[in-house]
């Protein structure tokens, strides 16, 4: 496995990482879908890596270690009773929530890591290996297959029915306002505009600050209690 340097763990540790974070969480514990949800996306990356599906395997694989880096550290900063970035909180605050059903977990930890931690992590890359966004596009791309093949997966596996539910049910209208494609349009678009404030230190802080605040409030209304759907974990 390549090695990341600077402190940087190695995909292969970041695998390692997760497996141990999800065997210390007890039965129940909603960071666990969406840790074993990632797991499942970081392994797939893992075996595509050794099986040269990406055009720039080094950049991807700095990727995957900085953007996966994200999450670790919100998961040590909650561990230490430290606050995790506001886009992280309500999984933190909710994971135990007797209302909340196993998919919505899952979802909200795909909105706050795509959706606030993907933008940033690609910059860094960017940053770290002196590369410009076009240069990871295409790669960054090829991720979505692998991304929706795990989220349809994991719909069909929580879902009540394999998942089929009715017009009515308040599942169906809090996990059909998100989407993992529309997801990553979203982060590609903050990739770019974050790429332009580098010069202006003060807007990109801000603009960074705005999006974890308003990817917050997402992950928030996808873990709106509802009753009579939570199942174990």
């Amino acid at each position: 496995m390549t090695q990341v340097t600077d402190g940087v763990l190695t995909v292969g540790q970041v695998v390692d990482r997760m497996r141990g974070i999800g065997a210390a969480l007890p039965a129940g514990d909603g960071l666990g879908v969406f840790n074993g949800m990632y797991l499942t996306v970081t392994e797939l990356v893992r075996d595509q890596l050794a099986a040269a599906f990406f055009d720039d395997p080094a950049a991807v694989t700095t990727l995957d270690a900085l953007f996966a880096g994200r999450y670790l550290a919100a998961v040590d900063a909650a561990a230490a009773g430290r606050r995790p970035p506001a886009c992280w909180r309500p999984l933190f605050e909710l994971r135990g929530h007797p209302g909340i059903h196993p998919l919505q977990f899952a979802l909200a930890g795909m909105n706050a890591h795509i959706e606030h931690d993907l933008p940033l992590a690609v910059v860094d890359t960017c940053r770290r290996l002196g590369l410009e966004p076009r240069d990871v596009a295409a790669d960054y791309h090829r991720v979505n297959d692998l991304l929706a093949r795990v989220e349809g997966g994991v719909r069909e596996s929580l879902l009540p029915d394999g998942g089929l539910l009715d017009a009515a049910d308040p599942l169906l209208h809090v996990c059909g306002v998100w989407s993992v494609d529309k997801a990553r349009e979203a982060a590609w678009a903050s990739v770019l505009a974050l790429w332009q404030l580098r010069p202006v230190p003060l807007a990109y802080a801000a603009v960074s600050a705005a999006l974890d605040g308003s990817v917050g409030m997402v992950c928030r209304a996808l873990l709106t209690p509802l009753e009579g759907h939570r199942t174990a974990l």
